[in-house]
């Protein structure tokens, strides 16, 4: 549904072009200084503007409605949110009777038997991210002495981002891209075997960003042709550090104390302001259609800053239930 964790509970609301979007968690540990001023540089870094980013600016102020008293964390559910002003929903009529190839114009109508709002993708749309990084930010505050760090390392293939920028502006078209994401400070034992394993609970999180294809950990896909005897990670102390890191960090869905690092991937945005085909419900037919409204060329480079968030989201719900197992033990 829309609620993601079992202790640090996270849960999303809102669509693209209504009124707020926004977050509520459950489950933060109250005494948490949380100020307006602690969430602009994530949000600022999620914002378009760039080359390759969407027109649509929006101020994306956050707005504390739960939670909060005297600036510190309450332990009551915590609840921010943002005001949507910079919408043209007139630019979504069409998808009324011809859903955009490559979104989820289709199923969505089909599942919600049209009730649900097909404005810049209602609900669905990549615009809740920003209450993702929201959620991002309170949970980095709990994550005492671990750092997480994610980059843009390719776009469109290419290592050379303004290069592939460039590219697709001029083409007109969009690109997808690969983004890296690195934890350090990570202690021994998060995660456990099987159903909530490590790798499990930070892919299912990043699998809730839109445009997101494909994870890998470690060597990845890479390990498929590889040798043990190479694959495997030699232990050179009493700490678990290791000569190699091709586990990324984890074992058998538990964390090594290593870094733990892992690759995902990113489609190209779907709205390309090139002439597709798509079916009309209206007409009964197959005709050529171009996206109105104002979408990324890139979509990658705005992902980093939301892997991070998300990454924090699963780290926080696992490290709470790490050091509750301790004190039962």
């Amino acid at each position: 549904m829309n609620t993601f964790g079992n202790i640090f509970r996270v849960s999303i609301f809102g669509e693209s072009h209504g009124k707020w979007v926004g977050v509520t968690i459950d489950g933060c540990p109250a005494g948490i200084e949380a100020l307006t001023s602690d969430l602009l540089t994530d949000l600022e870094r999620r914002k378009a503007g760039a080359a390759g980013t969407t027109p649509r600016k929006e101020e994306d102020m956050p707005i504390f409605v739960s939670g909060i008293f005297n600036n510190k964390t309450t332990g009551a559910p915590l609840t921010i949110v943002f005001e949507n002003n910079n919408t043209r929903s007139a630019d979504y009529d069409a998808i009324k009777e011809t859903p955009r190839p490559g979104h989820a114009d289709f199923v969505l109508h089909k599942k919600y038997n049209g009730f649900n709002d097909h404005r810049g993708g209602g609900h669905s749309s990549g615009r809740l991210t920003v209450a993702l990084v929201a959620a991002g930010v309170i949970a980095k505050k709990i994550l005492h002495g671990i750092t997480i760090e994610a980059t843009l390392t390719e776009a469109g293939g290419n290592a050379n981002i303004e290069e592939a920028i460039n590219k697709a502006i001029a083409a007109q078209d969009s690109i997808g891209g690969i983004v890296s994401c690195s934890v350090k400070g990570l202690p021994v034992g998060i995660g456990s075997p099987f159903f909530n394993s490590l790798e499990s609970v930070i892919s299912h999180a990043v699998f809730a960003i839109p445009a997101i294809k494909g994870i890998e950990f470690g060597s990845g896909f890479a390990a498929a042709r590889m040798t043990g005897s190479v694959h495997n990670d030699a232990i050179i102390n009493e700490h678990g550090e290791t000569k190699t890191n091709h586990a990324g960090g984890i074992n058998g869905g538990i964390s090594n104390g290593n870094e733990l690092y892992f690759r995902v991937a990113v489609k190209p945005a779907s709205s390309t302001p090139q002439q597709q085909h798509t079916w009309n419900n209206a007409t009964q037919s197959v005709e050529p259609f171009t996206v109105k409204g104002r979408h990324d060329l890139c979509i990658a480079l705005r992902v980093p800053v939301v892997v991070e968030a998300v990454t924090a989201l699963a780290l926080a719900d696992q490290l709470m239930a790490f050091y509750a197992e301790q004190k039962i033990s």
